[in-house]
């Protein structure tokens, strides 16, 4: 068990998923890897200062804001599908399973970004390094924002999970005044796992979903506004899941 998350060189990332099933780049290592400058990726933050309210919580809660936007990607290209709804199985999801949620989709300021296009491609050619015989990519683009306006937030309100997809990438854009929000990873087949928090914002957890299931805990304020900013990406060979 870590409490700081287990950097790697990005050089080491394919070999590292291979290994292991999952793999942590540190800003520094993210921006390498795209490449990008970190001035572009801070050029989509503000967008999360507009996500509207996630009205689909079963539990109850008013914590989750979200949009959602779902393209085809391969390394060189990067296609906006037609909006759609965002679906998961009951086996995957037993909290929001077999209910179709629609989300707002992305603003087309973040989509026109030119690092937003390379991101999605640059996973896409990661996902199919790992999965050579994989070319086209489905994948699901969200944008969180938990926040403590219940005195608590959950990022995971359905628990450990997969979520039925190949690959999930999870990018901290931010975390503001909230103390919790522990990742935790473990191996889908058997005892071994790691937790640690996710505190600098531009950080890349990349996981092998057939592979690892994972969670994150619960945040709580230390002062008002606390939040917690994160970009889910997950990629999926063959379709998107759909009732």
């Amino acid at each position: 068990m870590s409490l700081s998350p287990p950097y790697i060189d990005a050089a080491q990332l394919v070999s590292e998923m291979r290994g292991q099933g999952y793999a942590v780049l540190g800003p520094a290592e993210f921006c390498s890897w795209l490449p990008a400058d970190p001035t572009e990726l801070e050029a989509l933050r503000p967008s999360w200062n507009r996500l509207p309210p996630d009205t689909y919580l079963r539990d109850g809660g008013r914590y989750r804001r979200r949009r959602h936007s779902c393209y085809h990607a391969t390394a060189t290209e990067l296609t906006l599908v037609p909006h759609r709804a965002h679906w998961q199985p009951v086996e995957y999801n037993a909290l929001h399973g077999g209910l179709e949620r629609w989300f707002e989709p992305i603003e087309p300021e973040v989509v026109a970004q030119p690092v937003w296009t390379t991101l999605l491609r640059r996973l896409a050619a990661c996902c199919t390094a790992l999965k050579p015989g994989v070319e086209g990519w489905y994948v699901e683009a969200h944008q969180f924002r938990i926040d403590t306006t219940d005195g608590i937030g959950r990022p995971t309100p359905e628990g450990a999970h997969r979520d039925g997809v190949d690959f999930v990438a999870v990018i901290l854009v931010g975390r503001e005044r909230v103390k919790g929000g522990e990742s935790r990873v473990f191996d889908a087949h058997g005892p071994q796992g790691l937790r640690f928090t996710l505190d600098q914002p531009w950080t890349l957890l990349l996981l092998d979903d057939e592979r690892v299931i994972h969670e994150t805990t619960p945040i709580q304020p230390l002062s008002d506004g606390g939040h917690r900013d994160t970009l889910v990406l997950t990629y999926r060979q063959g379709g998107f899941q759909g009732p």
